[in-house]
């Protein structure tokens, strides 16, 4: 049954939770039409689940069988281990097994699996080049946890006598998704913002251990309520200060923020000897030299520990149960520990029991050492869920069946290891009934444990041994095979081990560690052992292994760097590319391109092209008319350097362009085309985010001729976008249906918190250029009916609109130019009796611009008040702009005086600007915030209405260093079957917000459109895209790696199909 290409998907029966899948029904679509040979599939049977996420019928739609029966299946997937009576004979096995360390528990399934001379792959040991795991579920543990633990916190707060926003929060699992809890938890940190917390409780501190995917995911959750991340070092103060802020707000008392620290094992241990400093090397080898200080450094100011790094018993504890008790007498305010980890009795150690997701929380009371199942009380509330990715099934299922479904289809055409890549060979435990030669040390390892004898080639006993030591081997000992070669060198020497410890590291980033009693029957043959284990270790330390020697042996494994480094200092050049720009969107490009090697490696390996290049380092070099910008863009990014050009000076341009292999230029669209030009003389290829305007259409032949690919409209809108649509319409085409309506919605808006004006909305760049697009005429096809509207009438036309996943967001759209021109371009025009585009905004900024232009402030000719030298204060123009509606002069005097809001109101309404009183309130505020009205006089630089609405905008709706804007973009397409199938609504989202990291700000726009444009220079780079001539992201070449790519740089679509 091996290798005939049907692939099983069994129901998960370990949990009552359990309702992920290893792949859902979107996956199994592409799965089932890519066609045989590639990656596609024969055939794929289901079993059938009331429980699972994804229905039964789901699958049918796309083509799956629902059966019990598993019978003609040669490859079958899970997520978590089958019960045993369900392994059948000569099948293919493909779960997360936890048997590679040879795990007591697990022996049993693996007993099974040899009997049944079946094969196992394990999830756990799929690998990239660069070591990390390429399919796990960390990051959906940290959301979760972090998401449960908020929703535990706020009935913790209401048992103390405190009510805070955090109540109206619920559990992950109640959300319908990711981006459902997500907007939950924005809300809840919209009412912190604008309510704030009790001073009682503030300040509210997050301390997160360590910095891996858990963490992240964490992190990635806390940063969506209003928050301030504070240096270990700085905890102390910060928490005072914070403390006395909260304690002098007279009015209010309230904490308007929570606070968040990272800390890692260099924060919270200390050597014992006060002599030596931390060394983390030395700390992994030898932990048994270094004490925690977490209990006197960290934990007197944590309100609550989200515990996310692994621990192993030889380290020091993060907190013990004694520390806790000391504490609390102490008068500690720790409210509660979220153990995402959830590593019992471990390294926090009161942690005794884990909880479930039905019942997530117990309290213990360090003061009477009990533990208690309620809220109520003294103590602090514990969360220890082991199954927390489960939560989030749907997304969890989909991002572990993007990574699956790429390689799927080798393990289910596979009828032999040797047919297999590298990285899945080294992952099948075992194979036609027998152990592979990567994990043959697995009898080894279990004869110790269950004879505890000493194991070697004659089966002596130890007390057959004349000489023993004792060997610590520490470091990736399994997931990297090193066990395998310790014991064989013990063997090949004649000797013979007892295996006393062994504790397995959980991760990839985590080592294992092992203690041997190596014996032999003559001094010479264990100094042998010993000589070849240092051997073993110093030829480790050259493949990038590290190995010390102290009275005891250690063998670690760290990075591959020394290569790389090699490399950097040699003569050897790198593949070089030039980027034309250095404004905000450059630098999330140039950090990209600059660390491409270390991200993208395996991704881009993964990709189908003979042709593909290797090369994944290259070199960046930043140009800007000014060389301080350029520098500034470049600071802190390794493999990049700034220069000075002037794009005019042709000559200059010519010589830098020679030098590299692609241009991207971030540049205005006018100089796209002279740049296009020079590409194209010298063979080189271009790459922008800007539409195809007419002068870069008529340079497509000359391109294609010289064999070079334009890549245009790669950025968010147009980019994304793109790639969006194309990759829901294929998919629809693929399964023979017809979209019969596209819409898409996009905006670029400020976060919630940071809607902080009567527009709701602030710009980045120019406010000119948001104004005149809101002028701008559109046309667009509802219902098959050709719907024109005039730019004046653009703002009216507003309709308030709503995601159902984003409940938070109350949202308004506008027509977006010609949507018509989609049609063609996404080759639905025919099939497609709607093709809509819009521009999204917060509800109410459409009536209030659609006003302030009636009252003229966007006329863009010369103003007669504004000719001369002398200009009026704003005030007297907003007057002058308000007289032009009175049937009646009004007098001079009048037209001095600053109006109040209730004037303002009075003379909007009198010039019919507006429907009612309400918009003309929200009006009037708004002419009061950007200070319209105020009595300070006009700049000389200003001619027009519009200069001063412009100047005024840029003053007064600019974002400040910590604020985050917020990228929304959200695709709708209807899609019918000709064979009955119900019709169904495709949607996919994308919510991205700014990030503000070690004090910098990069907003979610730039970083959407910076990495969209670094990621198809990439794979211009890479060598990945083929067709030439000036290209949008609308083939798959493109836009299927680039996708991917984009998920591996966490910017994710959410994507649902909904039936009716």
């Amino acid at each position: 049954m091996l290798g005939n290409g049907v692939i099983g998907v069994l129901s998960e029966s370990s949990n009552l939770w359990e309702r992920r899948a290893p792949l859902t029904p979107s996956h199994c679509a592409r799965l089932l039409h890519s066609g045989k040979g590639k990656s596609g599939i024969e055939r794929i049977i289901v079993q059938p689940s009331t429980r699972r996420i994804f229905h039964d019928s789901q699958y049918e739609d796309v083509g799956c069988e629902i059966s019990d029966d598993l019978y003609e299946c040669g490859l079958i997937l899970g997520v978590k281990q089958p019960m045993l009576d369900v392994i059948l004979e000569n099948r293919a096995y493909a779960f997360f097994s936890h048997t590679h360390k040879a795990q007591k528990e697990n022996m049993p399934l693996l007993d099974k699996i040899l009997a049944q001379r079946a094969s196992l792959y394990d999830y756990e040991l799929i690998v990239g080049e660069n070591g990390k795991r390429l399919l796990a579920f960390g990051k959906f543990a940290g959301r979760a946890g972090l998401i449960d633990f908020l929703h535990g916190l706020g009935k913790r707060y209401l048992s103390l006598g405190y009510s805070t926003p955090f109540l109206s929060l619920g559990a992950s699992y109640m959300y319908p998704s990711l981006a459902a809890a997500k907007a939950a938890v924005i809300a809840v940190g919209e009412e912190i913002a604008a309510q704030g917390l009790p001073a009682g409780i503030s300040p509210i501190v997050f301390v997160f251990t360590g910095t891996g995917n858990v963490s992240q995911g964490a992190q990635e959750i806390f940063k969506l309520l209003p928050h301030t991340f504070i240096d270990v070092s700085k905890l102390p103060e910060a928490v005072r200060q914070a403390g006395d802020v909260a304690q002098r707000s007279r009015l209010t008392r309230r904490s308007f923020q929570v606070y968040g620290c990272v800390v890692t094992c260099q924060d919270f241990v200390e050597p014992k000897d006060p002599t030596k400093t931390f060394n983390k090397v030395d700390y992994y080898a030898h932990p048994v030299h270094y004490s925690s200080v977490f209990h006197q450094r960290v934990a007197p100011y944590a309100s609550v520990i989200v515990n996310c790094m692994y621990w192993e018993k030889r380290f020091p504890r993060l907190l013990s149960t004694q520390q806790m008790q000391d504490l609390a007498k102490k008068g500690c305010h720790l409210i509660g520990v979220s153990d995402i980890t959830c590593d019992i009795g471990g390294s926090i150690e009161f942690i005794n029991k884990s909880t479930s997701i039905e019942n997530p929380f117990f309290r213990y009371n360090p003061t009477t050492d009990s533990y208690h199942e309620d809220m109520n009380g003294d103590g602090l509330i514990c969360l220890a869920i082991d199954i927390l990715p489960t939560e989030f099934s749907r997304e969890s299922s989909q991002h572990f069946g993007d990574i699956l479904s790429q390689f799927v289809g080798s393990l289910a055409w596979a009828k032999n290891l040797t047919d297999l890549p590298s990285h899945l060979r080294r992952a099948c435990i075992a194979h036609g009934g027998a152990l592979t030669s990567f994990y043959e040390y697995i009898p080894r390892m279990r004869n110790s444990y269950s004879n505890d004898l000493i194991v070697d080639a004659g089966n002596f006993p130890s007390s057959k041994r004349k000489y023993s030591t004792m060997v610590s081997l520490s470091g990736h000992l399994f997931d990297q095979f090193l066990i395998n070669e310790a014991l064989d060198v013990i063997e090949a020497a004649g000797g013979s081990f007892r295996l006393v410890k062994c504790e397995v590291g959980q991760s990839t980033n985590a080592m294992s560690y092992s203690e041997l009693e190596v014996s032999a029957d003559d001094i010479s043959s264990l100094d042998q052992i010993s000589e070849s284990l240092t051997l073993l270790a110093k030829s480790s330390h050259k493949d990038g292994r590290a190995f010390s020697k102290d009275k005891e042996f250690i063998l670690k494994v760290g990075k591959v760097n020394e290569s790389i480094e090699t490399e950097r200092n040699g003569s050897v050049r790198r593949p070089a590319v030039l980027v034309l720009g250095a404004g905000m969107v450059c630098k999330p490009a140039a950090e990209l391109l600059a660390s491409a090697g270390d991200m993208f490696s395996n991704s881009l390996k993964r990709c189908e092209s003979t042709d593909a290049q290797e090369e994944d380092e290259f070199e960046v070099i930043v140009a800007s008319l000014y060389q301080k910008d350029a520098e500034e863009t470049i600071e802190g990014i390794v493999n990049a350097r700034a220069v000075q050009l002037d794009v005019a000076d042709y000559e200059s341009l010519s010589k830098y362009v020679s030098k590299v292999l692609v241009v991207l230029s971030l540049l205005p669209p006018s100089f796209h085309a002279t740049i296009a030009e020079l590409c194209i003389e010298q063979k080189r290829h271009l790459v922008t985010a800007s539409y195809v305007d007419h002068a870069m259409s008529l340079l497509n032949e000359r391109a294609k001729d010289a064999g070079v690919t334009i890549l245009c409209e790669m950025g968010l809108d147009p980019g994304i976008d793109h790639m969006m649509a194309m990759q829901m319409i294929n998919q629809a085409h693929v399964r023979k249906g017809k979209v019969r309506s596209f819409t898409s919605y996009c905006g670029g808006l400020p976060s919630p918190a940071a809607a902080d004006n009567p527009l709701a909305y602030k710009f980045s760049w120019s406010p000119a250029g948001a104004i005149r697009a809101g002028r701008n005429p559109a046309t667009y096809k509802y219902l098959g009916e050709v719907v024109n509207v005039d730019g004046n009438d653009l703002f009216d036309s507003a309709v308030s609109f709503r995601i159902p996943d984003l409940p938070a967001f109350a949202l308004e759209y506008i027509p977006n130019r010609n949507s018509l021109v989609y049609g063609d371009l996404y080759a639905i025009c025919a099939e497609a009796s709607t093709i809509f585009r819009a521009t999204l905004r917060y509800e109410g900024f459409s009536e209030i611009m659609a006003c302030l232009g009636k009252i003229g402030f966007f006329d863009t000719r010369v103003h007669p008040k504004l000719k001369g030298v002398q200009k009026p204060t704003f005030g007297n123009f907003l007057n002058e702009l308000l007289k032009n509606g009175y049937a009646t002069p009004v007098c001079s005097e009048k037209l001095q005086c600053s109006l109040d809001e209730k004037e303002i109101i009075r003379d909007v309404m009198l010039r019919e600007c507006c429907r009612d009183a309400s918009t003309a309130r929200k009006t009037a505020k708004t002419i009061r915030f950007l200070g319209l009205h105020e009595d300070v006089q006009i700049p000389e630089a200003c001619s027009s209405a519009f200069d001063i609405v412009c100047l005024r905008m840029q003053e007064r709706l600019s974002y400040s260093s910590k604020e985050q804007d917020m990228v929304l973009l959200h695709h709708e397409i209807q899609v019918e079957y000709p064979d009955g199938r119900p019709t169904e609504t495709h949607k996919a989202t994308l919510l991205e917000f700014g990030k503000i990291e070690n004090g910098k700000n990069t907003t979610a726009m730039a970083r959407t459109v910076g990495i969209t444009v670094a990621i198809g220079t990439l794979l211009l780079l890479q060598n990945r895209i083929q067709t030439k001539g000036v290209i949008r992201p609308i083939d798959p070449e493109v836009y299927i790696p680039a996708l991917e790519m984009l998920e591996a740089c966490e910017i994710k679509l959410m994507e649902k199909i909904e039936t009716s």
